[in-house]
């Protein structure tokens, strides 16, 4: 007597684009929302200007910054904007997605020592185009740092 010994299907292996993406447009919905938190350093301000160039004493002389009107040093507005940055390449959408536009309303400085949480909310959706509009809000506390909205590219399933 034989047995025929049946395999099982080999189920297809997903792509390097499936594995590795974030969200695909399909999967959008409006009200979807992600977070990122990150607590600002001393050591972050003078990295962030090494990269930028951005060396204003506001943010790295605390002798100078201490007779401003902040009465002390802040954190780039544009380190703290990058947190919306993370939230979108990273969370929502994700991996695949690519920023088409940022607006950025800078309504309360960051000190360091502060956490910076970045949230970002899909608020519509554009089918045709694969693009999400999302507001985006930075926090400290309760109190809103940096509001916006960006527009990202959202690759499709299968394409």
């Amino acid at each position: 007597m034989s047995v025929d010994v049946v395999e099982p299907a080999a189920a297809a292996k997903p792509s390097v684009i499936e594995e590795l993406s974030g969200y695909f447009f399909e999967d959008l919905k409006v009200g979807m929302t992600a977070v990122y938190a990150r607590t600002i350093g001393p050591a972050d301000l003078v990295m962030f200007a090494g990269i930028s160039g951005d060396t204003n004493p506001m943010h790295l002389n605390e002798e100078y910054a201490g007779q401003t009107m902040f009465a002390g040093t802040i954190a780039h507005g544009m380190l703290c904007s990058s947190f919306i940055s993370t939230v979108v390449g990273t969370r929502l959408p994700g991996p695949g997605c690519v920023y088409v536009s940022q607006t950025l309303k800078f309504k309360a400085p960051v000190r360091p020592g502060d956490t910076v949480t970045a949230r970002a909310t899909v608020t519509e959706l554009v089918p045709g185009k694969n693009r999400a509009i999302l507001e985006t809000i930075c926090t400290v506390g309760d109190k809103v740092v940096i509001s916006g909205e960006a527009q990202v590219l959202v690759p499709q399933k299968n394409s």
